[in-house]
């Protein structure tokens, strides 16, 4: 029996990567609460407002790296990650001001928000496939491991390395930091605590003087500003692909549910849970399982759930059994007023 291996093992295929997923999706989860929140409706161009925040900064990535800048070892997009901020910011708001804005102001129903919002995804998705291409697009620089497999073997004297990518701990670490800063800002600011109120209870909030679309807009770009930090940081990880943040909407809406729609700590809980869910899930055990056994035995089984092609039927499977066993999630969220 080799634990310590085993370990290892575990932690460079599941641990590490789904914890760095997870941040991802808890950046997009947070996003889609905080609409839902504010608005009451189901922003299903999330996932487009993301895909846009990501393109506008591996552009703006490209002309840094074109004119020579960087900031090695460090990757340059994170140089380029205002400019994402900024054009995401953009759209969201056009978006409130030439589509939403109208639904707000006649008292239109959740339903028809959503419906919206669908136009509004297929809009984008044709915008930034048009733009930028529907090809894979690399634009991560600077070093890719602060410690390689062979590095961590050499140090250890185990058979078994982990190995830790620069992108997996700046994820982290810039999620914290973003995840933080958007919990001081709606428990401590004048604009934050008048979004909770107004999230709260609207009438209630009007009545005190609060303006609801100012409330509406300071929403509208904390969510972009997710958005594309949440898509940069998953472009950076993996790869920018235009149309995988449109299959990254069913993870992000399950672990919104699980969670407890409207509630963002519950939005940052329910993504790590879908998070290790799929990748445990879709992970071959043998040869972890192996490592925990006789020393001349393992199992002919690859121990594997499900394959990596069916990961998002994870976070379907997720979605139905919250919905139908407990739809407020984990932590009571706030429902749709009919």
């Amino acid at each position: 029996m080799d634990i310590l291996n085993a370990f290892a093992m575990f932690a460079n295929f599941v641990l590490i990567p789904a914890t760095a997923y997870g941040a991802q999706l808890a950046l997009g989860a947070l996003g889609v609460t905080l609409i839902f929140g504010i608005l009451r409706f189901a922003n299903f161009a999330h996932g487009e407002l993301m895909s846009f925040g990501a393109m506008a900064t591996i552009l703006a990535t490209w002309g840094l790296q074109g004119m020579g800048v960087s900031i090695h070892p460090l990757p340059t997009a994170l140089l380029a990650l205002p400019v994402g901020i900024l054009a995401a910011i953009t759209v969201a708001l056009l978006s409130d001001r030439f589509v939403y804005r109208f639904y707000r102001h006649n008292r239109a129903s959740p339903i028809t928000f959503a419906m919206a919002s669908i136009g509004l995804m297929f809009l984008l998705a044709g915008l930034i496939r048009f733009i930028i291409g529907p090809q894979h697009q690399h634009f991560a620089d600077g070093e890719r491991f602060l410690i390689s497999a062979f590095e961590f073997r050499e140090l250890t004297g185990l058979s078994q390395g982990i190995a830790i990518r620069q992108t997996q701990v700046i994820t982290f670490v810039v999620a914290l930091v973003v995840m933080a800063a958007l919990f001081w800002f709606l428990q401590k600011t004048k604009s934050g605590k008048a979004m909770r109120a107004y999230s709260d209870n609207e009438d209630l909030s009007l009545l005190s003087g609060i303006n609801p679309d100012r409330v509406v807009m300071i929403a509208w770009m904390i969510t972009a500003a997710l958005a594309a930090t949440a898509a940069t940081l998953y472009g950076l990880d993996k790869v920018y692909q235009p149309f995988i943040f449109l299959q990254m909407l069913l993870p992000i809406f399950a672990a919104t549910i699980l969670g407890g729609i409207g509630q963002p700590v519950g939005a940052i809980l329910g993504a790590f849970v879908v998070a290790y869910s799929e990748v445990m899930v879709t992970y071959a055990f043998r040869q972890v399982v192996g490592l925990l056994g006789p020393a001349d035995w393992v199992p002919d089984s690859m121990l594997q759930l499900m394959s990596t092609n069916y990961k998002f039927a994870v976070s379907f499977i997720i979605l139905v059994v919250v919905l139908l066993v407990r739809p407020t999630g984990i932590i009571r969220g706030k429902v749709i007023e009919r």
